[in-house]
């Protein structure tokens, strides 16, 4: 006596009805869940200066995601960026990515 378990095709099929796409989310979505566990883990203690620390963990990936997209061309990730060419150059010195 055989199931339909028996049957691969029925076995895929059954997988592919179960199975579920990741969601997709925003960046803005990923910065809020990971502000969401900064002040969890801070448990209460006082932070200061914020602002800059969230700007030197997002921007040097930023930065070098720019770069490699546009093949090291400072002009198009410069636009690419809505930057002058002179910041994207200081920034890139900053995180000593130039």
């Amino acid at each position: 006596m055989t199931s339909e378990l028996d049957n691969p095709d029925v076995v895929n099929d059954l997988e592919m009805e179960s199975y579920q796409a990741p969601v997709q989310q925003s960046l803005r979505d990923h910065v809020a869940a990971a502000m969401q566990r900064y002040f969890e883990d801070l448990d209460g203690q006082e932070t200061r200066d914020l602002y800059n620390i969230a700007m030197a963990e997002v921007e040097p990936p930023l930065l070098e995601a720019a770069m490699k997209y546009t093949r090291q061309n400072q002009s198009k990730a410069a636009e690419l960026l809505g930057l002058n060419r002179g910041t994207l150059r200081k920034k890139l010195k900053q995180y000593n990515l130039l």
